[in-house]
Formats: structure tokens, sequence, C-alpha cells
């Protein structure tokens, strides 16, 4: 997350660390050679979570502290078997104030399986210039082993050629961008989105049907840094939940940015449910 590491920095300053004290790494860094203490805030996603374990389990050795920790609600007989099958044994502490941690033993010789992360596969056939062509997508991305039936709904009715600097904002995969590109090699095609692991995907969706057309990969907070009045098209799937909340507040940034970075008779298109009031 682009907006977890600007807190985790600002939080170091008020704690008053030194900016070179501490390393923040990116799901798409490689990991640290020899790991010690193992702390887990496990996620949301118990496949960004297998994701993650297998890439740390090689730097993790026999006297290696492994402590994970989340809401009683969030740790499943699912999420004790991968720290099992990927790090060792496994217990769990009694609940507190309806949390509880994960305590983990370290086993060298546990036969590890293989991380099935990036996941590949193909789009179906109606969903216009994409249709048939395949989608790679990295651990904890939305709708990472399909396509979303609002994102089907939005390929099937793109516009035509024409705009000249699209946007896919929120670009989770980049199914949309590369749609577009697809449709139009002439158009530049702006991927964006706060998690490193999702802006990874859509290059490599982007790459992986070999687009001739010119696109650019930001990780970062929405539309910031984009400069105004140059965006003829804005194409967004925003989401509704923040962790455990049902929010519109990160559509209301997205739409805002979106105002602001859009030439005059430029568009912004969103799909979203109803009941969300988006229109």
């Amino acid at each position: 997350s682009f907006l977890g590491q600007e807190a985790s920095r600002a939080n170091l300053v008020r704690a008053g660390v030194e900016p070179g004290a501490v390393q923040l790494l990116t799901t798409q860094d490689e990991p640290p050679e020899r790991i010690d203490v193992l702390l887990v805030r496990v996620p949301k996603s118990l496949a960004l979570l297998e994701d993650q374990l297998l890439r740390l389990a090689p730097a993790v050795h026999p006297g290696t502290v492994v402590i994970g920790t989340g809401m009683v609600k969030e740790i499943h007989t699912s999420t004790l078997q991968l720290f099992e099958r990927i790090l060792g044994p496994t217990r769990t502490s009694l609940a507190q104030q309806k949390a509880r941690l994960i305590f983990c033993t370290p086993d060298p010789a546990l036969r590890r399986p293989a991380n099935p992360w990036p996941y590949r596969y193909d789009l179906p056939a109606g969903v216009g210039a994409i249709s048939g062509r395949p989608v790679v997508n990295h651990a904890g991305v939305f709708c990472a082993d399909r396509l979303d039936i609002g994102t089907r709904f939005l390929l099937q009715h793109l516009p035509g050629p024409g705009p000249a600097r699209v946007v896919d904002l929120g670009c989770g995969n980049g199914v949309v961008g590369t749609a577009v590109a697809l449709a139009d090699p002439a158009a530049e095609v702006l991927f964006v989105d706060e998690s490193f692991q999702a802006v990874a995907a859509a290059e490599a969706t982007y790459k992986a049907n070999g687009v001739p057309g010119h696109a650019e990969f930001r990780v970062g907070d929405g539309l910031t840094g984009v400069a105004p009045d140059s965006v003829d098209l804005v194409l967004n799937n925003p989401p509704f939940h923040s962790h455990q909340a049902t929010t519109d507040a990160t559509a209301r940034r997205m739409f805002t940015g979106a105002r602001r970075a859009l030439r005059a008779g430029g568009e912004l298109w969103v799909i979203g449910n109803r009941h969300l009031g988006y229109h």
C-alpha cells in the first residue's frame, strides 16, 4: 500500500526515528536474506498472506521468532494451515478484546509448495477488444482469479477510439486500460493504483498482450501528481470497502481528483452498484 508506506513514514517521524534507520520495502522488492523476528499483520486476502509467507520463508531460520496478529474473525483454520504448511508448527493465543496472536515455530526441513502467484488466465469472449486475451494477477489484487461483473460490464461499453490521454484509475490488474490500448493504439494510457501489487499486475497484463501503444504505470494516491486539465477520459471502478468498513471516501477522492485532472469536455466513467448512489 502506497498510503500505508506514507503513514508509516509519518509515524516514524512523529516517534523521533531517524529517517535512515528504517527501510520500507514494497511487496515487489526482494525480502532481506535473513529474518530474526517476523511480525505479520494478517491481511484480509488469504492469497496475499500465502504469497508473503512463501516469499519470506527462505529468510526464516530455526531461531526466528514468528508472531502473527489479527482480529478473531479474520483468523480462520485456513489462515493457520498456511502458516503450518509454509513455515512450521503453529498455535494461537487466547482471544483478547476480539483479537488474537499466532505463534509459529519455523521448520527448515519443511517442503514448501511452489508459489502460485502471479496467476494468469484468459478472459472470456464478449468483452470487447480484450476478449480471449491473457490477464496477469498478483496476490491480493481485486478479483485475482476471475473477471468481476462490474468490470465485465464496463468492458462491453468502453468508448471508441478518440480520447488522446486516458487514465485507468484504481487500475487493479489493468484489464480496462489494456482494453483501451488494444482498441486504440494511438491512445496514451496511464495506469494508477495505490497498491504496488496492482500496478505490477497491470504492467504484466499490458506486456502479456503485446500492446503497441504508449502506457505509463504509476503507484500513488489517486490522481495526485497528474497535471490539471491534462486528461481526456478517466475510467474508474472504485472500491467501496476500506478494510471492514463500507465507505465512499475513496470514491469521493477519486472523483475529486478526476475533476481536477480532466480537460474541459473530458469525461469520467464510473462503474458502481446502484445502492452506492454514485450517480
